[in-house]
């Protein structure tokens, strides 16, 4: 062989081998838990190669719960992670993370189901009733209170009652030791579907200004690799619009990764992608809603300069 042609072939892989270590620059997230259509766009982004496209390859880990999302973020567990609007406060608190993009604004994705025979027919009627969320502090907490308050009745018009998970809630709910609950969209939607339970009330009808979920980064991933931060966010916002584009192929992915039902796969669909953020910008009102909720919940005893605890040079539309 010439030796021009070894040193052309040479060339040619050591350029293919620095493009494949490129390519598996690899962003570990964390997602509460799987099964939720609020969390599906990882799996949309992954399955239609978006995210490979910006050079980067996710790994997901489902974690069971936000807090612990954000206890894997401090070990060092994972890179970045989606969590609530309300664990902004944990930033003030000292955890390492950074807020870097608005991902879902009003609360689409909570609701407050009862059962078909309840004698609750509308909001008014949980006076003095038992509503149970998922624990004390949490986001479904300071919704129940914010809608004791909407309705007139500062935050104690009825009893909240923490009691962990959704299975938790429903077993409740069932056997009629509490007489509402707020949880995620698709368990008020398989009651309606198994004919147990309807949705009274929609949280993204009655609170419209709002990010119901942030996208976090580690403060030292992001100081290290803000190339694989800009390129995981892309690939986000780019799945975003792929869905909105691609609504069947979003309802068959939503429908196998939450198994559920096409019907309520649909309805997640139809009723949910709306809440989204096309940016990632934050809304400078819906702070403003954040930090009231962090002292209202007892997280902190005043309320905190926002923007320190956000950034937006990371997104798209910043480079």
């Amino acid at each position: 062989m010439p030796q021009t042609m070894a040193a052309a072939l040479l060339a040619v892989s050591f350029a293919l081998a620095n493009g494949a270590a490129q390519a598996a620059t690899i962003v570990r997230v964390g997602q509460p838990q799987a099964g939720t259509f609020q969390f599906v766009p990882l799996q949309v982004g992954i399955e239609a190669g978006i995210f490979k496209r910006h050079g980067i390859e996710v790994e997901v880990t489902d974690f069971g719960g936000g807090p612990r999302v954000q206890q894997a973020l401090a070990a060092d567990s994972i890179d970045i992670a989606i969590g609530s609007g309300p664990e902004l406060a944990l930033e003030v608190k000292g955890a390492p993370e950074i807020a870097v993009a608005a991902m879902a604004d009003a609360p689409y994705s909570v609701l407050l189901a009862v059962l078909k025979d309840s004698a609750i027919k509308t909001a008014e009627d949980l006076k003095g009733k038992t509503i149970s969320v998922s624990s004390k502090g949490s986001l479904t907490y300071w919704l129940a209170q914010e809608l004791s308050r909407q309705l007139g009745w500062g935050t104690d018009g009825f009893t909240i009652a923490p009691l962990g998970s959704t299975a938790t809630q429903t077993a409740a709910l069932k056997t009629h030791q509490i007489d509402g609950m707020i949880v995620e969209a698709n368990a008020g939607y398989r009651l309606e579907e198994d004919g147990t339970g309807r949705v009274l009330v929609q949280f993204g009808d009655r609170i419209k200004t709002f990010h119901i979920y942030i996208l976090y980064a580690r403060r030292a991933f992001a100081a290290s690799e803000p190339d694989a931060v800009r390129a995981f966010l892309a690939g986000w916002f780019d799945t975003i619009t792929y869905m909105h584009a691609h609504r069947e192929q979003t309802i068959d992915i939503v429908r196998r990764a939450a198994d559920v039902s096409p019907a309520i796969a649909t309805r997640d669909y139809d009723e949910l992608m709306g809440m989204f953020n096309r940016t990632g910008n934050f809304d400078p009102k819906a702070l403003s809603v954040l930090a009231r909720s962090f002292v209202e919940m007892g997280t902190l005893a005043s309320e905190p300069d926002m923007q320190s605890l956000v950034t937006e040079k990371y997104l798209p539309s910043a480079h």
